[in-house]
């Protein structure tokens, strides 16, 4: 399966938008965007090392694909490594992005959570 290709579909017209707006709101600083949009219902950040780690994720799966019960496969979460990893650089083209799954929600964990580098 290609989870680069899905992901891109999945946010591309709905989470991309939504985090570029925010992004140009907060000037361009990720920092700043997650300091105000990084504790919500269905989204949280922590800055590790401003500008450069941080801890992203979902409190629950908020895989569609999940909720109409068409998958339940942990390396589905691959998906939402890929969108998060898509999105990022989107917003920071000039930016090396890396993305890792520390835990989901498919594999056991409590919540969907990966560490994201910018270099």
């Amino acid at each position: 399966m290609d989870y680069r290709k899905q992901a891109i579909e999945c946010v591309k017209d709905t989470v991309l938008p939504l985090h570029a707006r925010q992004f140009r709101e907060c000037g361009g600083n990720l920092d700043l965007q997650y300091m105000k949009y990084g504790d919500t219902a269905t989204f949280f950040a922590e800055i590790l090392e401003p500008g450069h780690v941080y801890e992203v994720g979902y409190p629950s799966c908020v895989c569609p694909r999940l909720q109409y019960g068409e998958t339940r496969k942990p390396e589905h979460c691959e998906c939402s490594r890929q969108s998060i990893l898509y999105i990022l650089e989107n917003l920071l083209p000039e930016k090396q992005i890396t993305v890792e799954t520390l835990e989901t929600v498919l594999t056991g964990g409590s919540r969907c959570r990966f560490r994201v580098t910018v270099e």
